[in-house]
């Protein structure tokens, strides 16, 4: 799967990551509906770190469509919270 972090690039991430991301993407979409500012930045980076980490980049003359995309690591809570589907940022999780 192609994911697309806004403002970076995007990355290949294999289908058998996403159980992992997941984990992350419904601790996220918990916190958001609480309003947990702090918790929601650590663990919108904690993602956004995981998706660095187990994709592999792709060059930046790469026109792939992206399957997913994942908020900039600055975005912020509201922003977050208009990106947001009842799955959370990633489909069936």
């Amino acid at each position: 799967m192609i994911v697309r972090i806004m403002g970076e690039g995007q990355v290949k991430l294999a289908d058998s990551h996403f159980a992992e991301l997941n984990k992350l993407d419904e601790a996220l979409l918990s916190e958001v509906e609480r309003g947990d500012g702090p918790g929601f930045r650590e663990t919108l980076h904690a993602l956004l770190d995981k998706v660095r980490e187990l994709g592999t980049p792709l060059p930046d003359d790469s026109l792939e469509p992206s399957e997913l995309i994942l908020p900039s690591p600055d975005a912020t809570l509201e922003e977050v919270r208009d990106l947001l589907s009842d799955d959370g940022l990633i489909p069936g999780g």
